[in-house]
């Protein structure tokens, strides 16, 4: 692949014992929300996506032909509670006169555009406007004046034009500018740590003082997300703003992890992975993360969607996204789909305090 994404034996199982099971999740009531397993509910899907004409045509599974339905019907279950179903005129009398941003990349778009969907169907007489600027957008709902935002920055920290070409600096983070002042912010980034050649935006890392071609992307993932912390405690009232980060959200382009024949991908799944465990075990990102959200001193809660979204092989566009059989898409979600699960979370989260 060009560069070598290793992570010893030791590390990999310093952090599982290290970190699983620590406490900066959301749990209610002595319940972990993120333990659970998906069941069939013909009360879902919580929309009808004909009714958001805004949504990307890249998460539009439907109208791109999927002939399947039940990746439509399935509804999160924790492990010995319920989640409280969705209210999207409750969540807008919560936040009104406030907003919430997502920040991260093409998965963060994801879950704001599931969002933007759940509110707008539970008011579909409110009024709202969409502005659109380059990589970031606002979604307004006028008459509750709450603004639903997603700034798209896949690494958080900074890629900078130089002479050498473009440098993605570890211990930059000039974009934080624009997150200030927002009520609710709920941070994301992976995917794109994993591109290489012509999809990767960046020609070298910089560290400190020194310039690489390339490096370990889950050291420089670390690196990143340790810069992200500091601004964070820095910066961040947490009388004033409430920090998320929406977790590690899985693709499934290897069938061998949930149990499948070498060589398939997500293409053809129609159900989730029954029970609770996925047996591909934990993503390394995901512990790692864990890992910087433990040093921090401001709080921030982790929506732990890796695990529940682990299980839902089923969930992605595959061949029905905008590319078809020439783009296969095993890592965004259909919509509706699991990101609505994600918000669900979010929502029960933003009505424990």
């Amino acid at each position: 692949m060009g560069w070598s994404f290793s992570i010893s034996v030791v590390l990999f199982l310093t952090l599982l014992i290290e970190i699983h099971g620590s406490g900066r999740s959301f749990v209610e009531s002595g319940c972990n929300l993120f333990q659970g397993s998906w069941v069939y509910d013909n009360s879902y899907p919580l929309y009808d996506i004909s009714m958001c004409p805004f949504i990307e045509q890249e998460f539009d599974c439907e109208s791109h032909g999927r002939p399947d339905k039940f990746y439509l019907n399935y509804r999160w279950q924790p492990t010995g509670c319920n989640l409280t179903r969705f209210n999207g005129e409750d969540f807008l009398n919560r936040l009104r006169g406030k907003s919430l941003m997502f920040v991260g990349d093409s998965l963060s778009l994801n879950q704001w555009q599931s969002l933007t969907c759940m509110l707008h169907t539970a008011v579909p007489f409110a009024s709202y406007s969409i502005v659109r600027n380059g990589g970031f957008s606002i979604f307004t709902f006028t008459s509750y004046n709450v603004k639903l935002m997603f700034s798209r920055n896949a690494f958080l920290v900074d890629i900078v034009g130089e002479k050498n070409g473009r440098v993605l600096k570890l211990d930059s983070i000039g974009a934080a500018k624009t997150w200030k002042g927002a009520d609710v912010l709920i941070f994301d980034s992976w995917h794109w740590w994993l591109h290489t050649g012509r999809k990767q935006p960046w020609d070298f890392v910089q560290d400190g003082n020194q310039t690489f071609k390339d490096m370990d992307r889950l050291v420089a993932y670390e690196k990143a997300l340790t810069t992200w912390a500091k601004w964070v405690d820095y910066n961040v009232n947490p009388a004033k703003t409430r920090v998320f980060f929406q977790g590690v959200s899985p693709d499934h382009v290897n069938a061998e992890k949930w149990g499948g024949h070498a060589g398939n991908t997500c293409v053809g799944e129609s159900r989730p992975v029954l029970g609770s465990k996925y047996p591909g075990g934990p993503l390394p990102a995901e512990l790692v993360l864990e890992k910087v959200l433990r040093s921090m001193k401001k709080p921030v809660e982790l929506l732990d969607i890796t695990t529940l979204s682990q299980l839902r092989k089923d969930g992605h566009p595959s061949i029905y996204g905008t590319g078809g059989h020439r783009s296969l898409d095993c890592s965004h979600w259909c919509l509706p789909g699991v990101p609505d699960t994600w918000n669900v979370l979010l929502y029960a989260a933003l009505t424990q305090k």
